[in-house]
């Protein structure tokens, strides 16, 4: 018998591993279901690091977030939120200023309804299901248009996401798309999976198990995660590995987590 909640409804497939889902495991998550936390747990098993790594991704965006609040921005899209857990980003937003909007979007129908379900009430913010990899539909979608204000700096977020875009969608001018919509003086933030944590073999097995789920994974070089910035000034430390990118005074790394995400937050001029 499949699991239910009362958070679920419609036709949605909970018997196919989702990697949204899986993600959710990893932060400690609720939202996820037996084959999400059975193929979460082989991943783990290949890699230890996918846990500690995915925690420090969420610290980067986290961080990130902050820096651009500091920087004077109140406007957020995020690009493939995800399902929300504690400290999602207009959490952290609002914690600083209440009128700070956020445009979550994502294609995962769960990470949706939760959301949704989550955000009632909060006028500032709002989730659109949406392709990313399509970004006037994105763009053009009630939740986006009519929250976010394109004359004023926009924070684009596309935190742990361009993964699961492959080379043949062209995801570098996927996020040049958006790039181009926001005005100059906003922030592009973006992280990634590396491609040399553990072993080549252990990379390529990971590769072959999400390749079962509903979401094939990429892994990329540095040198492939940076050209999907392109010639962005990069804020310092510049692109670096997530947990790297302006840590918490005194903060040390968990085990494994270092070398598990690419991440940078650059300039949009």
């Amino acid at each position: 018998m499949s699991e239910t909640t009362s958070w679920v409804g419609g036709d949605l497939d909970i018997e196919t591993p989702n990697a949204a889902r899986m993600y959710d495991y990893y932060l400690g998550g609720s939202h996820n279901f037996a084959p999400d936390r059975a193929a979460a747990a082989r991943a783990v098993q290949v890699t230890p690091t996918m846990i500690p790594g995915a925690r420090a991704n969420r610290a980067f965006l986290q961080r990130a977030v902050r820096f651009c609040l500091d920087a004077g921005i109140r406007q957020f899209l995020d690009l493939g939120s995800g399902i929300p857990t504690v400290g999602h980003v207009h959490e952290i937003a609002h914690a600083v200023d209440p009128s700070t909007r956020v445009a979550y979007v994502d294609i995962e129908p769960i990470a949706v309804a939760h959301t949704r379900r989550m955000l009632s009430g909060s006028p500032a913010v709002t989730i659109t299901q949406a392709d990313l990899q399509d970004p006037q539909e994105v763009l053009n979608s009630p939740g986006v248009a009519e929250l976010l204000d394109f004359s004023q700096p926009v924070a684009v977020l596309a935190v742990a996401v361009l993964h699961f875009v492959p080379d043949a969608k062209d995801p570098a001018a996927i996020l040049d798309a958006y790039c181009r919509a926001v005005p100059s003086g906003s922030y592009l933030a973006v992280s990634h999976i590396t491609d040399h944590y553990d072993t080549p073999e252990k990379v390529a097995e990971i590769d072959r198990l999400y390749s079962s789920t509903t979401n094939a994974a990429r892994h990329r070089s540095f040198e492939e995660f940076t050209n999907l910035i392109g010639d962005r000034e990069l804020v310092t430390p510049g692109a670096v590995y997530a947990t790297d990118w302006r840590p918490e005074p005194g903060s040390t790394p968990a085990e494994g987590a270092r070398t598990a995400f690419w991440a940078a937050l650059a300039h949009i001029a």
